[in-house]
């Protein structure tokens, strides 16, 4: 019998999480019980089975390839991934994200493999040996169970679910997915559909503990009016159309009903080929694939961040939806403070972004600009200085022509070296952009003034040089201290409420 895979957690911590219904360990393992053929994630409902009838696998694409189906009742599609090995700059990692974009859909392994700069075989080895599956195996368990998911929660068409899981013809999908769980799409059908009519609502499970309030209120203070809109409980934005000259959409997202670890993203009127792509950019926006508890194990060594992860355990990496507008924002931000920053970038998204024909919902008005737009912009007016609106130019017609850009194989090194070779982008600028544009776990932008002076704890003020090295002991999670750092900052800069005096009145 071949060695478990790397990464799945020992037979004993598997035992005691299963039979304790653990939410922590949602996505790390699977459980796959030898006398039903069906695999489960640990927090499933039912009774637990024998422990001598069951394998721990750390993925459903290892469960699948040993020929186990899905539980309908835990619904493994719903579980969170493991983010321990789909992030970061291992080029099981950086290919997991090829993956994710549907690459696999399009090209073969080869393809996959010389865009992570391996060998087709050595990436096929890397592949059985950390997840247990091949990479076509974990590129097909993740069409069908977002199919099923699909298939579960909408009453969308068949027809319509088959395109949006990416799968070529009804009749491919159809013959996929009987062979993988032993029934026709059209049986899980007969289950009522959770959500029905134009509005789809999905929900996204995440590994607790989650910090939704701590997640809002970042993107709040950075909100751009006409293009999103962020409460205290929900964020809401307008999507591009997947077409020239098709119609914008746009989404809710919020915390999902009840005490279920999970967001609700409600989507209007976005086509089903829309859908997945979607999908993967709220779960990498809203950082629904960590695993605090290796992030901790790793930022808890160091005694000044230990009481700020234990303070804020369930605090996620903010990503952003596109990685131009997080680019421009960057640029417009470098060294004046984040209201100036949203200022100057709420008149430019309302000068050069599309309008929308007629409101899709309350204060959802246009777009926001794309590169084109601002390639050769007159920016004047605005707020902006002479460079940076130069800059801004230059970002654009560098992504246009290719320069630069999001692909998702790079690694941290690559990205920041070929953004900060453009005018006017140094290392904060390609870090930050790296945090929030790629929600690279270890982005780390040393030159940031305000990390400079938290760290220290003491007034004074560390010199990038320094902070860099004393951060070298938190790879390669690096972005999160960043994260904890920068959330201390808002804290202390926010006067406590004081209660208002009671007002004496007559009788």
């Amino acid at each position: 019998m071949p060695p478990p895979p790397e990464g799945l957690p020992t037979r004993q911590v598997c035992e005691q999480a299963r039979l304790s219904r653990d939410a922590r360990f949602d996505g790390l393992f699977f459980t796959a019980v030898a006398t039903t053929g069906i695999y489960c994630r640990p927090v499933c409902p039912a009774p637990p089975p024998k422990p001598g009838n069951i394998t721990y696998y750390p993925n459903a694409a290892a469960a699948e390839a040993a020929g186990y189906r899905p539980c309908l009742r835990c619904r493994p599609e719903l579980a969170p991934g493991d983010g321990a090995w789909r992030r970061g700059d291992a080029a099981v990692a950086r290919a997991i994200k090829l993956i994710n974009e549907g690459l696999l859909a399009e090209a073969p392994v080869a393809t996959l493999a010389e865009r992570v700069n391996l060998g087709e075989r050595q990436l096929r080895r890397l592949f059985v040996e950390r997840l247990g599956a091949s990479p076509q195996g974990v590129h097909g368990t993740r069409r069908l169970l977002f199919a099923k998911q699909l298939l579960t929660e909408t009453d969308l068409s068949i027809t319509d679910i088959a395109m949006a899981a990416g799968f070529g013809s009804l009749r491919r999908f159809n013959t996929s997915f009987k062979d993988a769980y032993r029934m026709a799409p059209r049986e899980l059908r007969r289950r009522p559909a959770a959500s029905r009519g134009e509005t789809l609502v999905l929900r996204l499970g995440y590994r607790p503990p989650y910090d939704l309030a701590a997640m809002l209120d970042f993107l709040r203070g950075r909100a751009l009016p006409g293009v999103e809109v962020v409460t205290t409980a929900s964020y809401r934005r307008v999507i591009a159309p997947a077409a020239p000259g098709g119609r914008p959409g746009w989404l809710r997202v919020g915390a999902w009903d009840g005490d279920e670890p999970a967001l609700k993203l409600e989507l209007h009127g976005v086509p089903p080929l829309q859908l997945q792509a979607v999908v993967g950019r709220i779960r990498r926006m809203f950082d629904l694939d960590a695993d605090p508890g290796v992030i901790a194990s790793t930022l808890e060594a160091d005694a000044r961040l230990r009481p700020l992860l234990r303070r804020h355990p369930g605090l996620r990496l903010p990503s952003g939806w596109d990685g131009f507008e997080i680019a421009v924002r960057a640029i417009v931000g470098q060294q004046i403070s984040v209201a100036a920053a949203r200022t100057v970038t709420s008149r430019l998204a309302q000068r050069f972004g599309t309008p929308v024909d007629t409101p899709l919902a309350d204060g959802l008005e246009h777009l926001f600009p794309t590169p084109a737009d601002l390639a050769y912009a007159d920016l004047d007016g605005i707020g902006l200085t002479a460079a940076r609106a130069g800059t801004l130019r230059t970002v654009a017609r560098a992504l246009l022509d290719g320069q630069v850009d999001f692909r998702p194989e790079q690694t941290l090194e690559e990205f920041v070296g070929r953004w900060t070779a453009l005018p006017g982008i140094g290392p904060w600028t390609a870090h930050y952009v790296a945090l929030r544009a790629l929600a690279h776990p270890d982005a780390f932008p040393a030159e940031d003034l305000v990390l400079q002076k938290m760290l220290p704890g003491d007034g004074s003020r560390m010199s990038a040089r320094t902070l860099a090295a004393e951060a070298e002991a938190w790879r390669p999670w690096r972005a999160y201290a960043v994260i904890h750092l920068w959330r201390q900052a808002s804290e202390q800069a926010t006067p406590p409420k004081v209660p208002a005096p009671r007002r004496r009145t007559s009788r």
